[in-house]
């Protein structure tokens, strides 16, 4: 998980600093060559057969809707300081499960019932509206993160047949055609200062995919979720420390209870399912 940390804020920063010379789309697109270079340099020694597919479909749709969560979230990066788009990203989890609810039939229980409380609880919280102005960019990274959201179940179907690998390639083959579609009618390209930045972008995100893999594999959702909360404060260290941008206790008070709220929906799936296996034992 650290290297999922790490990997995130790298990721924020370098979106942050391009900002300055490449628009949300342009950014998606550098993002997305960089990680499809690098997955087939990875594919020319393991094998193009690691990536076959059986739901080219799926892929498209899931990752044009993925797509449009990522240039929100780079927009957001851009105008927005870095605490306030992680604090507001933590609530992917929450819709998560209300659109679970709703597409794939999962009851509707209690626990989940407060954990969605929570969640927007929180984010009214962050935004405090009728208090203060609600900068358009907080609702796209919103956007964005219900895009996000929507992408988690579909990963959820997926996962049966599709590996993270797979998931990954697709994700960067398909949303390399469309970054580049909508870049085309404010085409810029970053200046070679700028080439660093684009390098860690891209390595970045595609690091923080595969270190969230590997934390999953190797220990519970029940004990990775958890670390996942330190991003908070180290993005709110890193946007005081490089970018001048004030603590405010308001959006770790948000972020903390949609937190909260994310690890009780967690908590909860984890012990049904432990009933469930208990079960499956016993008979």
């Amino acid at each position: 998980m650290i290297g999922v940390l790490v990997s995130l804020s790298g990721m924020a920063v370098a979106g942050r600093e391009l900002s300055s010379e490449l628009n949300a789309f342009q950014i998606s697109f550098t993002r997305s060559l960089i990680c499809l270079m690098a997955l087939i340099i990875i594919l020319c020694f393991i094998g193009f057969d690691k990536v076959t597919t059986t739901k080219p479909k799926l892929h498209l749709l899931r990752n044009t809707i993925h797509f449009g969560g990522q240039t929100g979230w780079f927009y957001g990066v851009a105008f927005l300081p870095l605490a306030d788009v992680f604090a507001i990203e933590f609530t992917a989890p929450i819709w998560t499960a209300l659109l679970a609810v709703i597409f794939l039939k999962e009851p509707l229980t209690s626990y989940r019932t407060l954990s969605i409380f929570l969640g927007f609880a929180g984010i009214m919280i962050i935004l405090r509206p009728g208090i203060n102005i609600i900068q358009p960019a907080a609702l796209i990274v919103l956007f964005a993160t219900f895009c996000f959201a929507s992408t988690y179940v579909f990963t959820r179907h997926m996962s049966i047949t599709e590996s993270p690998l797979t998931i990954i390639f697709y994700m960067n083959l398909i949303q390399l055609p469309i970054g580049l579609l909508t870049s085309l009618h404010d085409w810029s390209y970053p200046s070679m200062q700028s080439w660093p930045w684009v390098l860690l972008l891209g390595l970045t995100g595609l690091g923080s995919h595969f270190c969230f893999a590997h934390a999953f594999r190797h220990a519970d959702a029940i004990v990775v979720t958890p670390l996942d909360f330190f991003r908070l404060p180290l993005i709110a260290l890193i946007g005081w420390t490089f970018y001048n941008e004030s603590w405010d206790l308001l959006i770790f008070l948000g972020g903390t209870i949609i937190f909260s709220g994310n690890l009780l929906n967690l908590w909860t799936e984890h012990r049904v399912a432990k009933v469930s296996k208990n079960k499956n034992l016993a008979e």
